[in-house]
Parts: structure tokens; C-alpha cells; sequence
């Protein structure tokens, strides 16, 4: 996969809506000095482009009762499509799941999930089990968040 041809104003915009993506236009075309125009365009062009995906707000999980984050480890029971699909539906389905990777090494799929305690993760665990069956199964509770950032790294202009 190639690095889109970015140029250094791209980057500024990009770092910028990284960091609030609530900002105007305006506010943007101001911090980077380009005409409110130019600068519509350009973010157009970058979601047009498939580089900026969407726009959320981050919330505080914490503050909403799911403050205990759990990172699962499983090694497949099965390669099958069929115990793929399976899997991956129910996986889609359980709201608690944030994150979820294919891997390769020792662990087959990592999940990271977002629950109110360890009920909150014997519930999911549960759904999942039901769902397919595993070789192994274990989760990791984060004890501490030490770095937690959405912004991708952005290439030097």
C-alpha cells in the first residue's frame, strides 16, 4: 500500500482535526493560513479520499460505567470459514467489543474490550464461548492506562 501524496498543508489539517475535530472550517483555515474555501476543499478531498474515515467524539468510558478494559487472547478450536463467520458474528454483535484483530504467532485473535467489571467480562466471555469454541481462552485486565491516543503518526513535511 502507498502513502497518499500529502503535502505539508494536508499535514497541518490533518494534525489538527487529529487533535479536535469539532474546529470550523474556519478555525482550521485560520491556524494553517489558507482561504475558508481552499480549506473545505482539501478536507473534502481527504475524506473523498478515504483518509479521514470519520469524525467522532471520544468519550470517557470511566464516566460512563465501563472503565475496566480487557484484552483477550484466543487460539482457534477451528480454521474453518464456517467457524470464522460464526465467530466473527458474534463478535459484531457484543457492543463491549472495541477492537479485534487476526494475528499472527501464538494467538490467533486479540479482542479489546470495554466492560464495567469483571461481570461486565464473564458476560462477553460467555457470549463468545457460546458462539464458537476455542482452543484457549484468557483475558488481561489493564491495571493502568498509560498511553491511550487515536491520532495516527503523520508523515514529516
Amino acid at each position: 500500500m502507498s502513502v497518499p501524496d500529502l503535502d505539508a498543508m494536508d499535514v497541518k489539517i490533518l494534525a489538527l482535526l487529529q487533535e479536535d475535530s469539532s474546529r470550523s472550517i474556519a478555525e482550521i483555515a485560520d491556524s494553517v493560513h489558507l482561504s475558508h474555501n481552499a480549506c473545505w476543499r482539501r478536507i473534502r478531498q481527504l475524506e473523498e479520499s478515504g483518509i479521514i474515515r470519520k469524525r467522532v467524539a471520544l468519550l470517557d468510558a470511566e464516566k460512563l460505567g465501563a472503565g475496566t478494559t480487557v484484552f483477550v487472547m484466543l487460539r482457534a478450536d477451528d480454521y474453518s470459514d464456517e467457524w470464522f463467520d460464526a465467530f466473527e458474528a458474534a463478535v459484531r454483535k457484543i457492543p463491549e467489543v472495541l477492537e479485534f484483530y487476526r494475528l499472527a504467532g501464538d494467538i490467533d485473535y486479540l479482542l479489546k474490550l470495554q466492560v464495567s467489571d469483571i461481570a461486565g467480562y464473564n458476560e462477553v466471555s460467555q457470549k463468545l464461548t457460546r458462539a464458537v469454541r476455542f482452543r484457549d481462552f484468557s483475558g488481561a485486565f489493564a491495571m493502568e492506562e498509560l498511553k491511550n491516543t487515536t491520532a495516527i503518526p503523520l508523515p514529516r513535511k
